[in-house]
C-alpha cells in the first residue's frame, strides 16, 4: 500500500504499504482529555476524507454524541471505532499507540508476525500477499486466500485492526489460520518471528532458466525507505543486460514515492501518476529526470500486485513503456493519510484517490495485463512458473527487435 506522511505543520514526509497515506506528526507531547482525541479525529475526517458526504451521513451528528461517556483513553478508543466504522471504509481505521508503533515501523524495514499482508473484500477477509521469505509464504498463503478463523474464532465482521492484532504476537509463538482457498479449506499453524522486510532480489526462481541477457529483478515491497536506491543499484549492476523483468507479483505495495522514484529511473517522460482530492483537485507527477535505462522491459503481475506496485506498473504500461505478462492486478487506488494524535496513538483516513498515466481509476478493478498467464494450482505446487517463462520469452522477443532496429 502507499503511505504519505506529514509533520504537524502539514510538511510531506513519504508514502507506505498498499494505499497511499500521510502521518501527521506532533514534535511536542502536551496534556489531552480522552474526549479531545475523539474530537480530533472528528475534525480530521471532517477537513480531509475523500468523500465529502461522509457516506451519506450527518457528520455534525457525531461530534458531540460520546460527550457524556468519554471519561478514559479507552472509552475515545471506543468512540472513534464506532464513528469510522459508520464510513463502510475499510481503509480509513484507527490504530491505538501499539498498532501505531507497529505501522510506523515497518517503514524502517522490519515487523513482527507471520509477514501478510490483509484487506477485507465483499465483508471477508482476505490475503493481499505474503511478504517474501516470510513464515506466512513458506507455510503456503497465497493473495486471495480467504482467512475464516483465527485461532478457532471467527472473521466474520472483524476488522482489518482486530485481525491483524490477533495474528502478530511475540516471536516463536504460533497463531492457527483456518482458511479458505477456492473449495478447499485447510489450517494453518505458523510460527511468529521478526521479518526483515526485504525490498530487491535478484535471485532467479528454482526450475527457470533465463537467458544471460536478461536481468531479472525481484522487488517485493515498495515499503523499506531505501527501496528505491537498492533499485537503482541494481539497474546499474546489470549495465550490460539488454533487457529487464521486473517481478512484481504479490507486491502489496508500500511508499509512493519509491513508485515514483522508481518510475522515474525507466521513464524518459510521461504521466506516472495523479492523484484527486475531495475536491477534484488533481495533482499530476510526471517524470523529470534522465531513465537510467531504455533498455526493453517486461513486467510481472499478479492479483497480490497492489497499490504501488499498480502505480509502477500503470505508468510503465500506459507510457508503453513495458509489457505487462501474468494476472490482473488487486485493485487499491486508493490515498490513506497517517495522523499521529496526542497519545502516540494514529489514524489512517482516506483522503485522495489515484488515476493511471491514462487516467484510469484502478480501485476494485485493477490493472489487466497486456499477456495472461494464469498459474494454476498444479502450477504453484509443481513449482512451474510459466508466468516468469513467458515473461522470458517475451522479453528476448522484444531484445531481438530493439536489436534488429538499432542495426
Amino acid at each position: 500500500m502507499n503511505l504519505k506522511l506529514n509533520l504537524k505543520k502539514q510538511t510531506p514526509f513519504a508514502v507506505v504499504l498498499g494505499i497511499v497515506l500521510s502521518f501527521v506528526f506532533s514534535s511536542v507531547a502536551f496534556a489531552y482529555q480522552p474526549s479531545e482525541l475523539y474530537d480530533n479525529v472528528w475534525r480530521l475526517i471532517n477537513m480531509k476524507y475523500v468523500d465529502q458526504t461522509n457516506n451519506m451521513q450527518d457528520w455534525d451528528s457525531w461530534r458531540h454524541k460520546y460527550d457524556n461517556y468519554i471519561k478514559t483513553d479507552d472509552d475515545a478508543y471506543v468512540a472513534i471505532g464506532t464513528m469510522i466504522a459508520s464510513l463502510d471504509d475499510p481503509y480509513t481505521k484507527f490504530l491505538d499507540p501499539k498498532d501505531f508503533a507497529e505501522e510506523t515501523s515497518s517503514i524502517k524495514g522490519s515487523l513482527k508476525g507471520i509477514g501478510i499482508q490483509i484487506a477485507t473484500k465483499e465483508g471477508k477477509l482476505m490475503v493481499i500477499a505474503p511478504i517474501e521469505d516470510s513464515p506466512a509464504e513458506k507455510a503456503g498463503l497465497l493473495a486471495e486466500d480467504e482467512i475464516l478463523e483465527i485461532n478457532g474464532i471467527s472473521t466474520k465482521g472483524i476488522t482489518i485492526d482486530k485481525a491483524a492484532d490477533k495474528i502478530r504476537g511475540e516471536e516463536g509463538t504460533t497463531v492457527t489460520l483456518l482458511v479458505k482457498r477456492k473449495d478447499a479449506v485447510q489450517k494453518y499453524t505458523i510460527v511468529r518471528k521478526e521479518i526483515e522486510l526485504k525490498a530487491v532480489s535478484t535471485k532467479i526462481p528454482n526450475n527457470v532458466n533465463l537467458s544471460e541477457d536478461v536481468g531479472y529483478i525481484r522487488l517485493s515491497s515498495f515499503i523499506s525507505k531505501n527501496a528505491g536506491k537498492e533499485f537503482e543499484d541494481i539497474l546499474i549492476k546489470f549495465r550490460n543486460k539488454k533487457g529487464f523483468i521486473i517481478d512484481l507479483r504479490s507486491n502489496p505495495g508500500g511508499l509512493l514515492t519509491n513508485a515514483i522514484y522508481i518510475s522515474n529511473l525507466l521513464l524518459p517522460n510521461g504521466i506516472i501518476v495523479s492523484t484527486v482530492d475531495r475536491d477534484g483537485y488533481k495533482e499530476t507527477q510526471k517524470a523529470s529526470r534522465m531513465p537510467v535505462t531504455n533498455k526493453p522491459l517486461v513486467v510481472l503481475i499478479n492479483k497480490g500486485s497492489a497499490s504501488a506496485s499498480e502505480i509502477l506498473s500503470g505508468a510503465l504500461k500506459d507510457n508503453k513503456r513495458a509489457v505487462l505478462v501474468g494476472e490482473k492486478s488487486f485493485g487499491k487506488g486508493l490515498v490513506q493519510e497517517i495522523n499521529r494524535l496526542p497519545d502516540n496513538s494514529g489514524v489512517n483516513i482516506t483522503i485522495q484517490k489515484y488515476l493511471t498515466p491514462n487516467g484510469t481509476d484502478i480501485n476494485k478493478k485493477g490493472i489487466a495485463p497486456d499477456i495472461l498467464v494464469e498459474l494454476s494450482d498444479e502450477d504453484i505446487k509443481n513449482k512451474d512458473d510459466k508466468q516468469l517463462k513467458k515473461a522470458n520469452e517475451v522479453l528476448l522477443n522484444l531484445i531481438n527487435q530493439n536489436s534488429c532496429y538499432n542495426k
